[in-house]
């Protein structure tokens, strides 16, 4: 795409920010494809109106960086970022972004557990804290996530017990492709305190994840909700994550930790392992860290002791 084939559409775009592209923030675009959303356009449409935006930004930033620092004083910086911009398109596609750090994923639960003791309301902060930790554990997407339902979660089903995602995404359209997906890393304890404390002070149904009517929070509402979690924990925006960061986390920690890629396939319900590579971005030290894992585990061999871990 260039400017020259989009020229009208931009215009639209710039007109409905109603400000210079460099003065242009991440609410003015969540305001405007919102505004898009609520009068019914298609997500296609959208992201028409964000990849064109991203496009002349992109210019912008190769082609009048220099002059519009010296003239306006702004350091340009595109305001598109993973939380409105759509999934697997553009700079934002897993191939280019670093998932948030096994210490950045703790630090973050932590606030949360934290939270639930301080917060106004102790059921939407104790729900919070659940169901981001099942994103990551789990490895759902966050639509996957909003649509479990309380007879989907079985303590009983393998060593760990498991969840029935019966909606899972499928590809070219062809409906949901349900699976099951097991509760690790004490993902069933959360659950089992969720399930006993927590969920009965929400209305009365089936959904697991209820908001504070009992319904199914939408998939855009556990984007903001994330995104305002961590405006409360104080982070800068650069260290902020999206719930599908969360699911590419799952993906890229227990390849770190040694776990086949075919079961991290079959936990993300990926149709293809080239599919989960796309996901796995591991650290900057993995090399070094499993050259260490398989000396400890060599000298320990030679020396019949247990190795290092």
């Amino acid at each position: 795409m260039t400017i020259e084939n989009d020229i009208g559409l931009l215009e639209r775009t710039l007109s409905a920010l109603g400000r210079p592209a460099w003065e242009v923030t991440p609410e003015d675009i969540d305001r405007v494809i919102g505004g898009l959303a609520v009068a019914g356009r298609k997500a296609s449409t959208r992201r028409e109106y964000v990849q064109t935006f991203k496009a002349f930004h992109r210019f912008l930033q190769v082609r009048k960086a220099g002059e519009i620092e010296a003239t306006f004083g702004v350091r340009l910086v595109c305001p598109v970022d993973e939380f409105n911009a759509a999934r697997h398109v553009g700079d934002d596609s897993p191939q280019t972004l670093a998932p948030p750090t096994p210490e950045r994923v703790a630090e973050f639960f932590e606030f949360l557990k934290d939270r639930i003791a301080t917060a106004r309301k102790y059921a939407p902060a104790a729900r919070d804290y659940a169901m981001f930790r099942t994103l990551y554990h789990a490895g759902l997407r966050s639509e996957e996530a909003s649509m479990l339902d309380v007879p989907d979660v079985h303590f009983k089903r393998g060593p760990f017990g498991k969840l029935h995602v019966r909606f899972g995404k499928a590809a070219n359209t062809s409906g949901p492709r349900p699976r099951w997906v097991p509760m690790l890393d004490s993902l069933d304890l959360v659950l089992r305190w969720f399930l006993d404390d927590v969920r009965d002070r929400f209305p009365d149904s089936p959904v697991l994840f209820a908001d504070e009517s009992g319904g199914r929070l939408h998939r855009g509402t556990i984007r903001n909700r994330l995104r305002r979690l961590m405006q409360l924990e104080g982070r800068p925006p650069e260290e902020w994550f999206s719930p599908h960061a969360l699911r590419r986390a799952c993906a890229t920690h227990n390849y770190e930790r040694g776990v086949d890629l075919v079961a991290i396939q079959q936990l993300l319900g990926h149709w293809t392992v080239s599919s989960t590579m796309r996901y796995v971005r591991p650290s900057t030290t993995f090399i070094e860290d499993a050259y260490r894992r398989a000396v400890s585990t060599t000298l320990a061999d030679l020396a019949g002791e247990e190795p290092a871990p």
